[in-house]
């Protein structure tokens, strides 16, 4: 392959293929980084300019930056620059070039923008609004406390099989990113939803073959999209009344923030959201300053 006869669509190809194989990311996480790369195609396209992923220079991808900044927001300009990064990392990866054109392209300062935190009650009170008279009901319900009392996932949740439920042990095994595998603890009541459903209604519907074994399905009898999670959660919350905005994500940050609430370790937080780095879960946890002051007074000699 010469270097500068490289073209867009062969190397878009290869990347995702390098992403889903090698560094085991999830489907959606693939498209969205393609994405990205899709935009620059686009931009070079309009602008009338025939370069290769090798002949761009670091100027060319800081005046397409400057263009998508007037049509996007900073934390998006942000994902689409790493998105670049990580392509232009697998071409370095695979020798076809030595350096990354976005290395000095500075990612646009943003806080960190944290879900709000439902409280126990708020929880409780989208629960008990989930009608149960539907078939729909029971899954919904065992959704929406598994997502909250595990702290999973959407990808992680939609993936669940019925052969990774420990219920014996009061354990269940998680696939997170990268294909990585971790057993979280799951409570007798989250058990009893998930087996009200699994027993009672799962077990009277026309399952697709290949997914006999998913837990959740859909009314075709195949596994749910995350756009349905997130609809269910969407609905759920709407019919309860509550004023948040609440996504599926909601439910893993309430997780969490319970937990360390109640006076649980980070380390264990950590293990059990299945963060890669406790830095993660430090900035993902806005720890509550009274929070941290009673731990103070408890635990401290001085006090």
């Amino acid at each position: 392959l010469k270097n500068n006869l490289m073209k867009w669509s062969d190397a878009l190809k290869d990347f995702a293929l390098y992403l889903k194989i090698e560094r085991g990311m999830s489907e959606h996480t693939v498209n969205n980084y393609s994405l990205d790369v899709q935009k620059l195609i686009q931009y070079l396209k309009k602008h009338e300019m025939s370069l290769s992923p090798l002949q761009i220079t670091s100027e060319d991808i800081q005046n397409f930056i400057y263009e998508m900044a007037k049509e996007i927001n900073p934390r998006t300009q942000s994902r689409l620059i790493s998105g670049l990064r990580s392509f232009y990392d697998y071409l370095i990866f695979e020798k076809y070039c030595t350096s990354n054109p976005l290395e000095r392209i500075e990612t646009p300062k943003i806080g960190r923008k944290l879900p709000d935190t439902l409280s126990v009650k708020d929880i409780d009170r989208i629960v008990t609004s989930i009608d149960l008279s539907s078939p729909q009901g029971e899954r919904n319900r065992a959704i929406i406390e598994l997502l909250y009392s595990c702290g999973l996932r959407v990808s992680e949740l939609t993936s669940l099989k019925i052969s990774d439920l420990f219920f014996d042990e009061g354990f269940i095994k998680v696939t997170g990113k990268g294909n990585k595998q971790r057993f979280v603890p799951i409570g007798g009541l989250t058990q009893n939803y998930i087996n009200l459903y699994k027993d009672y209604v799962r077990v009277q519907m026309k399952i697709e073959s290949p997914f006999n074994d998913t837990l959740f399905l859909n009314r075709r009898g195949k596994q749910l999209s995350r756009a349905m999670i997130f609809t269910i959660v969407k609905n759920a919350a709407a019919k309860s009344g509550l004023q948040k905005k609440v996504s599926p994500h909601t439910f893993r940050h309430s997780f969490a923030t319970h937990l360390l609430e109640n006076g649980a370790d980070l380390r264990a937080i950590q293990m059990m959201l299945g963060h890669e780095s406790i830095t993660t879960t430090e900035i993902y946890m806005h720890v509550d300053k009274s929070h941290l002051k009673d731990v103070m007074l408890k635990f401290h000699p001085r006090t």
